[in-house]
């Protein structure tokens, strides 16, 4: 196929996006006089609303498609809106919040069901449900994490020293500074900006990734959605000091202590603030930490349970809708039965479904986790909520299946809620050796659970029962969806 008439860096010009595919990109196709490229697939990557007609850049070019850019809008889309949330341009945070949230929900909705595709040629219709919407569409994150860094351009005369935002989209040397983000309250803006007012007057400067030295290098804010308690976060280089006498290192930190001691005072939400001594090379936030005020956790509650945050907790970033998801959860399980049930939760991540599920009296319950932290949380919080009938397992899913199928156990409801690339590809053949009347399938990525549900059908006697996509990040390309399998009768 001669494809020497397209090269990269050549511009498209007048190109009609027609939706987005999963995740961010969106998907157009070529009209080009050479038959071997017309029609040919055009992906466009970084930022795209439907029906925009845009000039783009070829950044990529592949045997099925083109990879592109936007160079610049030539009609913007009916549906595109001007949002007063979106001051910043297209952040990597809520690529989306110029689409109205009915667009948004329909475009999560048709992208599920596309994924599902060649599991209905090959296995009939699925009983897709109706998406999920967020009650709250702004404000509704509970963790944030901002950058300490620098914007220097020379090709476009930028040259900005000390910046407290995020990494510019792409280009991760540079951090953007501006005073707000819409997907945290009020409240969280207004600390952010005191707390970024004072790092600019204390006369100490932002980490250079770079050259991987200088002082401030993360913010990180946690707030509770229903209990309303705040942790904070500072995290810097200690070692700056080191090779400047002239500097007097516990003077500083003094002062940075004090000034937050005082915004405490100020702000009542605030419950816990850490220091992290951070000299690790990579861009991470949390490192040695020091508690320097208060509460070691922060508590939230979902569903009548109450769950402590520490600052390496892995907790859900949407507390309003992730009590919804997990409320959906048990709704998709055989709830009248469960007295006589043994579940596995494999990927269990903080627990909170494991614990949801042994409070809803399930006969005994066992949850799977890699991450040792994550199991020390487990434990803390069953403690806290007297939760007693289950087992904590710190292992991986397809090491521990191996063991507990060789050891002759069996299970009634397997709950699988894998990371986002995949679940192992040794565990799949072995969830479908325990024959458990139900499977209880929770994914963040339309894509691999698509691939999942294809080998779960073809290798087993199980079917889908209902299937349901829910939003729980609004402005974002993610999407959650519920899955129940049933073995047929």
């Amino acid at each position: 196929m001669n494809q020497t008439w397209i090269k990269k860096n050549d511009i498209l010009e007048n190109i009609l996006i027609e939706k987005l595919v999963f995740w961010w990109k969106g998907f157009a196709r070529l009209s080009h006089e050479n038959p071997d490229l017309d029609g040919r697939i055009i992906f466009v990557t970084w930022w795209a609303i439907p029906w925009t007609v845009a000039n783009l850049r070829v950044l990529k070019k592949k045997k099925a498609f083109l990879e592109t850019q936007i160079v610049d809008i030539v009609k913007k889309s009916d549906i595109e809106v001007e949002n007063k949330d979106n001051l910043y341009g297209m952040s990597g945070w809520w690529k989306w919040i110029n689409i109205p949230y009915k667009n948004q929900l329909e475009i999560k909705q048709e992208q599920v069901l596309e994924s599902l595709n060649n599991i209905t040629k090959k296995f009939g219709d699925i009983n897709v449900l109706p998406i999920e919407w967020s009650p709250i569409v702004n404000w509704y994150r509970n963790k944030i994490e901002f950058s300490f860094g620098k914007y220097i351009s020379h090709k476009f005369w930028v040259e900005e020293h000390f910046n407290v935002w995020f990494h510019k989209q792409w280009e991760f040397s540079k951090v953007e500074d501006f005073d707000w983000a819409p997907l945290i309250d009020e409240i969280q803006n207004e600390i952010f900006r005191k707390i970024k007012s004072f790092s600019k007057t204390i006369g100490l400067p932002v980490y250079d990734q770079m050259k991987q030295n200088w002082f401030f290098r993360h913010l990180l804010i946690r707030k509770t959605h229903f209990t309303n308690e705040m942790m904070i976060l500072l995290s810097f280089n200690p070692e700056y000091f080191d090779d400047k006498p002239k500097l007097n290192k516990s003077e500083k930190l003094t002062l940075i202590k004090d000034f937050f001691i005082d915004l405490s005072n100020e702000y009542e939400v605030i419950k816990s603030i850490y220091f992290s001594y951070n000299v690790n090379k990579s861009d991470t936030c949390i490192w040695d930490l020091e508690l320097i005020y208060w509460k070691d956790t922060i508590t939230e509650k979902l569903l009548d349970l109450e769950f402590n945050i520490s600052p390496t907790s892995f907790f859900q970033t949407n507390s309003s809708w992730a009590e919804k998801l997990y409320s959906m959860v048990l709704d998709f399980a055989d709830k009248e039965n469960l007295s006589n049930q043994t579940v596995l939760d494999l990927y269990g991540w903080t627990g909170t479904i494991w614990m949801i599920f042994a409070k809803a009296w399930a006969r005994d319950v066992t949850s799977v986790e890699l991450v040792s932290s994550a199991s020390k949380d487990w434990q803390e919080n069953a403690k806290r909520n007297s939760v007693d009938n289950m087992t904590f397992v710190n292992a991986k899913v397809e090491d521990f299946l191996d063991t507990y199928i060789n050891d002759w156990k069996k299970a009634d409801l397997l709950v699988i809620d894998p990371p986002r690339a995949w679940m192992h590809p040794n565990a799949l053949p072995n969830i479908l050796k325990f024959q458990t009347n139900q499977m209880i399938y929770v994914s963040c990525n339309p894509t691999t659970l698509a691939r999942d549900l294809e080998y779960i059908l073809e290798n087993s006697n199980y079917e889908i029962e209902k299937l349901q996509a829910m939003d729980m990040f609004p402005h974002t390309s993610h999407i959650e969806t519920i899955v129940s399998l049933k073995l047929k009768s």
